[in-house]
């Protein structure tokens, strides 16, 4: 089954009512209550609402719901890096305040955004040495493009199917995904998709283990959009997708080759996979340098939402126009939290411990694979994991029923993580978790599966 037929987009929770539900139903009326008030008064959406509980405290890799019940986070949302409530974030933070900066009007600069700013570029890859920021993720998106179809003088863009950019325009439009497209009139036009490279599930049976045969068919399908449309301005994804899909580093290296043959931009969308989390500061750094990168969410240290796209000096040559005119685009305080975010990264060395902690977990969940006629596939890179549950190996047939029973019984346990794709578990555990709680995380699956599944 091919990737690009997967019916959620793969930022979102398949699981609406069932998890929610039943877990409603164990919470306190007081709880309840909360939740009621909630449905009553917020806009219902999907991937939103309803939502499962209510969050009291959140405090390093843990979250506490209003009944005292502690939840180990392997989901975050991609904010918690550095865990929730890092003191020196919080320091950062009150520090600023107490400064009395806390936003900078249009125009005006200040000295701990621009500190902030290149303390970001001297740690980016080679050549990425201008930065704008923006509130968030979505917004960073829409600047990267509009810097490309400046740039190039194209309007065209290439990205791939069902993965999450955002939900602005241009964002949901490069999501390629109808859950965020459908009913809303036309979205930005000269938008092509291709596939992402998915080797286990590619759709062409070919053997996983053969990725240059892989490899050079998903290359086709680009090469085929660039033959034919000599205005493509950008390819944006994600270099590794959250599920995790990992490609090869030669699939990247020929996707830039591409780029500078046809003229267009190589975007990065690192707002989930940056930052650490794949072992390395910017995943990136796997692989190649694009004309842009993007980052977000665990930017803000889990407080303040700030994302911002990095990008090339010789890019520096859109004065006359604004491609990121946002009140918040040089925020003191957030430049604050950001700057004591990649402080503690450096400092507590968490891409070192996200490498080596996440090359433990993936090998004994492989482990756990191997045991197991339902676990068809485990992939991973740092602290970005998956198990793909399946009715067998040999058939490969997606097992929602299975994947919907192991979030219910993590929840039970005080494990909270996603599913995506309706089969597929993610695990993405803050970089600041300790050797016990990897252990903790390995010994937990084991009995969910040892529980779940009858060989």
């Amino acid at each position: 089954m091919s990737n690009m037929t997967a019916s959620f987009v793969q930022q979102g929770d398949t699981h609406k009512s069932g998890v929610q539900s039943r877990k409603a139903e164990s919470l306190s009326q007081a709880s309840r209550t909360i939740l009621n008030r909630d449905a009553n008064i917020f806009l219902h959406q999907a991937l939103s609402s309803p939502v499962m509980n209510v969050i009291e405290r959140a405090e390093g890799a843990y979250i506490f719901d209003h009944d005292g019940k502690r939840y180990f986070d392997l989901h975050g949302n991609g904010v918690h890096h550095i865990g929730y409530n890092n003191p020196a974030v919080v320091a950062a933070i009150k520090r600023q305040l107490d400064d009395q900066l806390s936003f900078a009007p249009r125009r005006y600069t200040a000295q701990v955004t621009v500190d902030f700013a290149e303390k970001l570029v001297s740690m980016a890859p080679e050549e990425l040495d201008r930065v704008l920021f923006c509130p968030g993720g979505s917004e960073a998106i829409e600047m990267a493009v509009m810097l490309a179809k400046r740039v190039t003088g194209k309007w065209k863009t290439v990205s791939f199917w069902n993965q999450f950019h955002g939900s602005t325009f241009q964002a949901a439009t490069l999501s390629g995904n109808a859950h965020w497209t459908t009913g809303v009139g036309p979205m930005v036009p000269g938008a092509f998709f291709v596939e992402f490279p998915n080797y286990y599930r590619n759709p062409w049976g070919i053997d996983p283990a053969d990725t240059d045969a892989i490899d050079a068919a998903y290359l086709d399908q680009l090469r085929v959009v660039f033959q034919n449309n000599p205005d493509i301005a950008a390819v944006v994804g994600t270099p590794v997708a959250s599920t995790p899909f990992i490609p090869t580093a030669r699939y990247w290296q020929t996707v830039r080759t591409l780029c500078d043959e046809y003229g267009a931009f190589l975007i990065f969308d690192e707002i989930v996979c940056g930052m650490g989390r794949t072992g390395k500061m910017f995943a990136a750094e796997h692989y190649v340098t694009p004309d842009v990168l993007v980052v977000g969410k665990s930017l803000g240290g889990g407080i303040l939402p700030f994302a911002g796209i990095l990008t090339k000096d010789k890019y520096n040559v859109v004065a006359d126009y604004s491609i990121g005119h946002f009140t918040h685009e040089k925020s003191p305080i957030s430049a604050a939290a950001g700057h004591a975010t990649i402080d503690f990264i450096q400092q507590e060395e968490l891409v070192s411990r996200a490498e080596s902690l996440g090359s433990y977990l993936l090998k004994g969940l492989q482990e756990m694979a191997a045991a197991y006629d339902q676990i068809g596939h485990v992939d991973g890179i740092g602290l970005l994991l998956s198990i793909d549950l399946v009715t067998s190996k040999k058939s490969k047939e997606r097992n929602p029923t299975l994947a919907n029973a192991v979030l219910e019984y993590g929840l039970s346990k005080g494990l909270s993580f996603k599913v995506i794709d309706t089969n597929v578990v993610t695990l993405h555990p803050p970089l600041i978790i300790s050797q016990d709680e990897a252990d903790f995380i390995l010994e937990s699956f084991r009995q969910i599966f040892k529980s779940l599944i009858k060989n």
